[in-house]
């Protein structure tokens, strides 16, 4: 068991170094850092405090058969709740989770993008933070895709609030929100080849000068090994 309760962790590779990318050179100073990249596993009954009544409410404005069909699995990991949906499920999904009294999660703070490389069949994740103003209660909702169909639905119509935090999601991980009005890039140039904050994203970089010196770009800085 791992921690508050959590099943058997998910190991979905291994980084070495600080940040993992491979023929750029390590500059952080951790290059024989080897650590286990590790997914917490499906929790078990009770979730603990509010967690077990919102799973219920869920699952009772959706029906049991549509829950299990939207929901992969319930985690509680570090005091807090994700719901993992399956993508084609999400806006459905969300819309329970606004509207219905008992849920009332009225407000999206968003949507962060994750890249895990070793997560076969699933290595790009969208997390959303959920908040019920309501009733004070904050839960997460993650859904995922592969590399070779990284679609998830926009849930611009549902959560207004997500429409620049998927164009940012958009730009940085390459996660294609479908039926967002305008999914175009909102910090790189229009032009820019790849999306940065891709884990195979390469460091390059241009070099930057600071109080009179010249500090080369990463992957021409020294490796620590």
């Amino acid at each position: 068991m791992t921690e508050n309760g959590t099943g058997d962790k998910e190991v979905v590779g291994v980084r070495r170094g600080m940040f993992g990318p491979k023929g750029s050179g390590d500059t952080s100073g951790y290059g024989r850092l080897v650590r286990e990249v590790a997914m917490p596993g499906s929790s078990p009954r009770p979730y603990g405090g509010y967690f077990d009544e919102v799973v219920d409410t869920l699952t009772s404005v959706l029906g049991e058969e549509a829950f299990t069909a939207g929901v992969e699995r319930v985690v509680v990991h570090r005091d807090q709740l994700t719901i993992e949906v399956r993508r084609e499920h999400l806006p459905a999904v969300m819309q329970a989770l606004r509207d219905d009294a008992g849920l009332r999660f009225e407000l999206c703070l968003g949507v962060s993008g994750v890249h895990y490389p070793a997560d076969t069949g699933r290595e790009l994740h969208a997390v959303y933070p959920l908040m019920s103003i309501t009733h004070n209660r904050r839960i997460q909702v993650e859904a995922t895709a592969p590399d070779a169909d990284p679609h998830i639905p926009s849930l611009f119509r549902v959560y207004p609030t997500t429409d620049w935090h998927e164009r940012e999601t958009y730009d940085f991980f390459g996660i294609i929100f479908d039926g967002h009005p305008a999914l175009t890039r909102i910090e790189m140039p229009d032009d820019w080849v790849g999306h940065p904050q891709r884990k195979d994203y390469p460091l390059g970089g241009i070099p930057v000068e600071y109080h009179g010196a010249e500090i080369p770009p990463p992957d021409e800085r020294r490796a620590y090994s």
